[in-house]
């Protein structure tokens, strides 16, 4: 389920909690929103509100990690392709096709990560890698220093395939579905007892709307980030348009 789709469902629950709210207030018998009421109302609310806050920095962090650990990432990658690129130009003609897939490689990474949501989660360049490990393996050194070279690339090689079995989880759509479920739920009795202590009328309505849009519009925007790869807040194309440029230079 995309950022938007999770933001749209919680706003309805959020906001759907305040009309609930709303309907109840005037329907109540009048001892139930005694001041006493809604003393112990506010203060089972303040303690719902302080945990929601709680959980939305978490969140916030731990996005935030993620979109950071993308970029390095990324860069490191990036750099260590470029790398590779010129190990095997200074090996001689016989890299020459490899380089060419090298390219391929990363303009498919590049389409990816601009494809976001509507492109398929990157499985299979890992196994585009370990193709061209095995034609460096399949290379004979004709001096110490193309033997110097292949061990060289065969290290490069060896650690861009590493990096992309370590980022599925940055680049999956996976989300803690259950803490946003909870969240979700806390945000809901938040707004429902504030329409149910406020009256119904089209300021307080207005107010709780834009209020509901806010909050879910904010948690969208910080599971969106969770997935750099992915969503609107992703990682910059600027590392591998920079690589590109660079592949297969003589």
């Amino acid at each position: 389920m995309s950022p938007l789709a999770i933001g749209s469902l919680a706003f309805c629950f959020v906001f759907g909690a305040a009309c609930l709210g709303m309907l109840l207030h005037s329907r109540l018998p009048d001892g139930h929103l005694s001041g006493d009421s809604r003393d112990a109302i506010k203060l089972a609310t303040a303690i719902i509100g302080t945990l929601s806050a709680l959980a939305l920095g978490l969140l916030i962090a731990s996005s935030k990690r993620s979109l950071d650990d993308a970029n390095i990432e990324l860069r490191t990658w990036s750099a260590r392709v470029v790398l590779l690129d010129r190990v095997m130009a200074h090996y001689g003609p016989e890299t020459k096709e490899m380089r060419g897939e090298l390219r391929t490689l990363v303009q498919e990474r590049l389409r990816q990560i601009t494809g976001g949501y509507n492109s398929p989660i990157p499985v299979a360049d890992g196994l585009d890698v370990e193709e061209i490990q095995d034609g460096l393996r399949n290379l004979t050194p004709g001096s110490n220093a193309q033997r110097w070279l292949q061990t060289r690339a065969l290290q490069l090689s060896g650690e861009i395939a590493e990096a992309h079995w370590l980022r599925p989880e940055t680049e999956s759509e996976e989300f803690p579905s259950l803490f946003v479920a909870f969240l979700v739920v806390w945000l809901a009795l938040l707004f429902g007892s504030f329409g149910l202590l406020t009256p119904r009328n089209a300021t307080v309505v207005f107010t709780l709307f834009i209020c509901s849009l806010s909050i879910t519009g904010a948690l969208a925007l910080i599971i969106d980030m969770d997935h750099p790869y992915l969503g609107f807040i992703r990682v910059s194309e600027g590392p591998l348009v920079a690589a590109i440029d660079r592949l297969g230079k003589p």
